[in-house]
């Protein structure tokens, strides 16, 4: 039977993800004569096991609240189908992350800023709406850089809980500290670089789903119901979007604005699928163009990660989870994690590799002095180890490492697979294309070896790397080459697609300065997607900041 559905709504909001549940909440907070209807693909999440221990994310991957993409075959990682986590379910990301909370560097901010030619998102301009969002753990904190009322409550490893007490926690900090990395006693005040403590949003140990840490109250919320496409219309002032088809044929009329908010892979194929896109692209499913635009669905920015694993040479230590000795409540408040290491590579290795590209110009701006190339995260469990294809257990025998490459400057494309707006997208991130990303990849893996097998405090800990089948373990003597196949043959998504719906100046980008789309009255996105530049961070802190601007400006703050 067909649940109940208005036939209309001042605004519809395509995807109940962490953006769309913020945007509404926040829209009905404002002006509560406002009808708001959020249409969400996926399941409410209520009672889900999966969604409430910090633990459970890691059973999340390929589940029923998981899409479960895979990219085409990628020419620089070996031309392997990398999966692609993508969240099916009320709440989007927050539903399903790893609940990882950093901002960033201001430096990206301001450079988002310059390139859209509007200082209301720079990192000055939208620090109001990072603290609007948090409710930072530690009441002392610095009011300039922390709210202390939001909806999402942060914690810090020591702060989630006193029993919370890593075995391994003194000699990793002692472990970075000998490689020349400096303690940040806070990295989410807009300079992340150092050796800063885990924070989490984790709240006593639960999950903060954004459905139920905002307010949705009044808001009518539509879940299992996919959207089609947007309806255009031609007026005396233009092209307009007055409503939303729905896969099953029913219609919903919008009579103020669409809002999309399906996240970075479904964003750009609403899109397309609505005529707006690519004309040749579109050509080739049989869609007329009712706007055309060749950014849609390009400008595909993620960070791509090394996972390696690691044996302990003393497990009966109880040092790595899994082992019988974890027995405290304490340590599963949050992540088995102590500290994240934020961290650049040096200006000359960057400037060959930029050199190699024919980027003299250092198009991405990874030369700027506060840019975040690396963030390495020391895991006291294997994590990663069944989706990078490594046999390794969780059973207190191994831990593991995680490196990112926060400043990447390979960019790749989502276009249609069909014009069924069930089917996924094709999803091609162009991983790894450049010989900058390749050097800053090659550069945080050897900080890792020299982690492990040149420091006292972890020789003392760790045996040696497990690599994959068929490769042999990676040491302080491994050739660029070595390494650089190990690279290829390991390395992932850290789930922080973005970039398809693109925010740019003039006729660039898909949508303007407010998320407005060019071409089209009545039309907004509101997600990762309309990120123009890369932002070196966890991206759910930048979108719930994106999320509560884009409501001002809709209730004209």
């Amino acid at each position: 039977m067909d649940k109940p559905i208005s036939e209309s709504a001042d605004y519809i909001i395509i995807g109940g993800g962490l953006a769309g549940c913020t945007l509404a909440a926040r829209l009905h907070e404002g002006n509560p004569s406002l009808s708001i209807i959020i249409l969400e693909a996926g399941p409410d999440i209520k009672g889900n096991p999966l969604t409430i221990a910090p633990l459970a994310c890691f059973a999340a991957h390929y589940s029923e609240l998981d899409y479960a993409y895979h990219t085409i075959p990628q020419k620089q990682l070996d031309n392997r189908f990398c999966y692609q986590a993508g969240a099916k379910a009320l709440s989007g990301g927050t539903a399903i992350n790893y609940g990882t909370w950093t901002r960033g560097s201001a430096a990206d901010y301001d450079d988002w800023a310059k390139q859209v030619g509007d200082d209301r998102w720079s990192y000055k301009s939208l620090l109001p709406y990072f603290r609007k969002v948090e409710h930072h753990f530690d009441l002392n904190g610095d009011p300039e850089a922390h709210g202390f009322h939001g909806p999402i409550h942060t914690a810090s490893v020591t702060s989630s809980s006193p029993n919370r007490k890593y075995p391994l926690r003194e000699p990793t900090l002692a472990a970075w500290s000998k490689l020349g990395h400096k303690f940040n006693p806070d990295g989410n005040n807009g300079y992340p670089l150092g050796i800063s403590e885990l924070v989490e949003n984790w709240r006593d140990g639960k999950r903060q789903p954004a459905a139920q840490a905002y307010d949705l109250t009044g808001v009518q919320i539509l879940t299992n119901t996919p959207a089609a496409r947007v309806i255009i219309t031609d007026s005396s002032s233009g092209k307009v979007v007055t409503g939303v088809l729905l896969v099953d044929g029913r219609t919903i009329s919008a009579k103020k604005e669409v809002i999309i908010s399906a996240g970075t892979y479904r964003t750009p194929q609403i899109l397309m699928l609505s005529g707006i896109g690519d004309p040749d692209e579109l050509y080739k499913y049989g869609i007329s163009t009712t706007v055309a635009n060749r950014a849609v669905g390009a400008n595909h920015c993620d960070h791509l990660a090394v996972y390696q694993f690691w044996k302990l040479r003393h497990p009966s230590r109880g040092l790595a989870m899994g082992t019988p000795l974890w027995t405290d409540p304490g340590f599963f408040v949050g992540l088995p994690v102590d500290w994240i290491v934020s961290s650049q590579v040096p200006q000359q290795e960057l400037k060959n590799a930029l050199e190699v590209d024919g980027d003299a110009n250092d198009t991405y701006g990874i030369l700027h002095p506060l840019r975040l190339h690396l963030e390495t995260i020391t895991a006291y469990v294997p994590a990663g180890a069944q989706l990078m294809g490594v046999n390794v257990p969780v059973d207190g025998t191994h831990m593991g490492t995680i490196t990112s490459n926060f400043s990447p400057t390979s960019r790749g494309r989502i276009t249609l697979s069909s014009a069924n707006p069930l089917d996924a997208p094709v999803i091609d991130p162009n991983y790894n294309a450049t010989a900058t990303d390749r050097a800053i990849l090659r550069y945080g893996v050897r900080e890792v070896l020299k982690l492990f097998l040149s420091t006292p405090e972890m020789l003392e800990v760790v045996e040696s790397e497990v690599p994959p089948e068929g490769y042999r373990p990676l040491g302080l003597e491994s050739t660029d080459e070595e390494v650089d196949a190990r690279v290829r043959q390991v390395a992932g998504t850290l789930y922080h697609a973005a970039g398809t719906a693109g925010m740019g100046m003039g006729d660039k980008g898909v949508v303007d300065v407010e998320c407005r789309v060019k071409g089209v009255k009545g039309l907004r996105v509101c997600d990762a997607s309309v990120l123009p530049v890369n932002v070196g961070a966890h991206l759910q802190v930048v979108v719930y900041a994106v999320a509560e601007r884009v409501a001002d400006f809709m209730l004209g703050q």
